[in-house]
């Protein structure tokens, strides 16, 4: 499966193709989106921490759509950034575990959006519980983060 994308005409096109339309492209956009969803999503994680303890949860409701077009960008860029490459990135352990941090990030957010979503105009208090999924959210993405910039360097 992995030498059939690798044969495809947009798997070609990414590798080869001067345009700066091609690989360019997809990596800026990678790149905007992992901005948009990461710098978000601290920025929540940093509220349920304590920061800006006198907003109310409810002035967060922002975050979540703002997740959704950052992973949804990242998602689509994603699949082609492992498109260009598939019988590299499909066989290396290094970017197995980016991908599960990554899933990992995600469903941190789950709860944190019930959260918000069911607080009062006025509530400000977070449980130890919420503090904690904040941490493992900025650790995970952290992760993710690190992970995918070092796959540049430790998968040959």
């Amino acid at each position: 499966m992995l030498n059939w994308i690798d044969a495809t005409a947009l798997s070609t096109w990414l590798k080869e193709s001067p345009s700066v339309w091609a690989f360019p492209t997809v990596l800026t956009l990678h790149t905007t989106g992992m901005g948009v969803l990461v710098g978000a999503s601290y920025v929540f994680d940093l509220r349920l921490l304590g920061i800006g303890r006198n907003v109310p949860l409810s002035s967060y409701r922002w975050v979540f759509p703002t997740l959704a077009v950052g992973l949804g960008v990242n998602i689509v860029t994603g699949i082609l950034l492992f498109i260009k490459d598939p019988t590299h990135w499909g066989t290396a352990f290094p970017f197995f575990v980016k991908m599960g941090l990554v899933i990992a990030s995600a469903a941190t957010v789950v709860p944190m959006r019930s959260l918000v979503l069911s607080s009062g105009p006025e509530q400000r208090e977070v449980s130890s519980n919420m503090r904690l999924l904040a941490i493992a959210s900025i650790v995970a993405w952290s992760g993710a983060i690190t992970a995918g910039r070092l796959l540049a360097y430790v998968v040959p």
